[in-house]
């Protein structure tokens, strides 16, 4: 596999200097300053291409190429975004970039309810309450019949917290859900942005009468009219699994286990139509099993996020080490290099260790938790290779 690793751009404290001493082969990175919905140039791709370059790295994968929230929720404006869309994908390919990962999630992407949750050994990880983030929904938020989404049990329980909270873990919430895991993804609401609570709201509100069904209709359609730039240019379309892969502010998720990923699949059955295969988001899932997933989907997978989550008895989840937990990665890498050794892969939602923690990274971007990790899953990859070539020559 690919060793990748995501980038956030000139700016990034990461340099490329340092991704290329720790083994990174491959940058994952984007165009971050241009808005959802405008134009990628070429200019500007081949660019950020040739600083990649320049520095003894290439740029495999784009992550991400956002999709407008108008065309996930069917706005009058989607064909001109999806038009301007198919002009970016087109100058990616030109400049012989192939592999594009993004997301379907409305409004909010990855949810987790504490940044820097501590473990045992002095680390830190990402973290998710069910009670908090239902406290956030039903109390913050205050959405309209929001507690009919939740078990009996957690109602009560978020009663009892409203009695206890602080204004100061109030807002720590907002920050951490709606601004600090958002911003630096999609845009939708940045860090310095008034009244973060009501513009989030409004978002929700757009998606008013979508349901499940319609937010898959919408991304057929989406699908349908990018293939034919995808199969001129050669570009392979990635979709990243919800997560957690649940219903959350009553919004529809569409990307959450076998039964939502097969229909995508076979709704636009093209090969340049695949999946970024997300451990640590499908792991999340109670009801998913990521070694029967990546076994039935491995010949659509055409990227892989190598993260793992572990779920707790209550219901809540913490980011694993990338050894442990749901994610079941030695197996996952086992199946992935068998079908496609050449798949890039990053390592994913490292751990705050050592000085990470006063450097401001972005939410799990750590710089020494993902090398711990990139040194783990390097060491996994090493063995299978050796146990596949192995068999191989033994036989």
């Amino acid at each position: 596999m690919e060793k990748t690793w995501r980038w956030f751009g000139k700016k990034d404290k990461i340099t490329l200097p340092m991704l290329r001493q720790i083994g990174v082969e491959g940058i994952v990175t984007a165009l971050y300053d241009i808005p959802a919905g405008e134009i990628w140039s070429l200019e500007a791709i081949l660019d950020l291409k040739k600083h990649i370059e320049d520095a003894g790295l290439k740029w495999s994968v784009v992550e991400s190429l956002s999709v407008s929230e108008a065309i996930k929720y069917g706005g009058n404006d989607r064909d001109k975004l999806i038009d301007n869309y198919k002009i970016s994908l087109a100058n990616l390919g030109k400049a012989d970039i192939k592999t594009i990962c993004y997301n379907f999630m409305p409004v909010i992407d990855w949810v987790r309810t504490e940044l820097e949750y501590p473990l045992a050994d002095g680390s830190f990880s990402l973290y998710y309450d069910n009670v908090r983030f239902a406290y956030f929904d039903c109390m913050i938020l205050k959405r309209e019949n929001a507690e009919k989404d939740y078990p009996a049990d957690v109602i009560e329980q978020v009663h009892a917290l409203d009695k206890t909270i602080t204004q100061e873990e109030k807002d720590q919430l907002i920050y951490t859900i709606i601004v600090k895991t958002q911003g630096f993804i999609n845009g939708n609401i940045k860090e310095g942005d008034k009244n973060p609570v009501t513009l989030f709201k409004n978002l929700i509100d757009l998606y008013k009468g979508i349901d499940k069904n319609t937010l898959r209709e919408n991304l057929k359609y989406f699908l349908t009219q990018i293939m034919p730039v995808c199969e001129e240019h050669g570009i392979n379309m990635c979709i990243h699994p919800d997560d957690p892969p649940r219903r959350v502010l009553g919004l529809p998720r569409i990307v959450t286990d076998l039964e939502d990923i097969d229909w995508i699949l076979k709704a636009v059955d093209n090969p340049h139509n695949g999946l970024t295969f997300c451990a640590g988001s499908l792991s999340s899932g109670i009801q998913n099993d990521v070694r029967e997933l990546a076994a039935k989907f491995a010949p659509r997978v055409r990227f892989a996020h190598l993260r793992s989550t572990e779920i707790l008895p209550d219901g809540n989840f913490i980011e694993a080490g990338h050894l442990e937990g749901r994610g079941h990665l030695i197996e996952l890498v086992r199946i992935f290099e068998k079908t496609n050794p050449a798949l890039p892969m990053r390592v994913d939602h490292g751990r705050l260790m050592f000085d990470d923690g006063d450097k401001d990274y972005n939410p799990g971007y750590s710089f020494f938790g993902r090398m711990f990790a990139l040194a783990q899953m390097d060491g996994v990859i090493a063995t299978v290779k050796n146990e596949i070539e192995t068999k191989y020559c033994n036989l």
